[in-house]
């Protein structure tokens, strides 16, 4: 290869944009919760947002809740979001639940304690 075109692609590979330059990471981060029992179940536990607010994560929990149908009931879409829900420690008297929901880059995780 001769000289000139190696240092051409050389600098046409330093001129190139990145495939990282527009991304940008957002972290998830951990949000509070205020009052655990304002949300429509017994207890939510935990709250942590990727890629949106606390704000709209509360607001998001709260319309995840109202759409559950009873104690024993699940909700699947709520505001555009898919959600997913794990169930363990389940006994007589309650479970907790880890709840997952997505709307393209966004995501809003909760854990609550539900008395049956």
């Amino acid at each position: 290869m001769r000289l000139t075109t190696l240092v051409a692609l050389l600098t046409a590979a330093a001129l190139a944009p990145s495939a990282h330059a527009g991304a940008t990471a957002t972290a998830s981060k951990t949000c509070s919760i205020g009052d655990q029992r304002s949300y429509g179940t017994t207890y939510v536990t935990a709250i942590s947002v990727s890629n949106t607010s606390c704000r709209s994560g509360r607001s998001l929990i709260r319309a995840f809740h109202a759409c559950r149908p009873g104690k024993s009931g699940k909700c699947s879409s709520v505001k555009g979001y898919s959600c997913s829900e794990h169930r363990f420690n389940k006994g007589r008297i309650s479970y907790d639940s880890n709840v997952t929901c997505r709307k393209g880059s966004k995501t809003v995780k909760h854990t609550y304690t539900q008395f049956t």
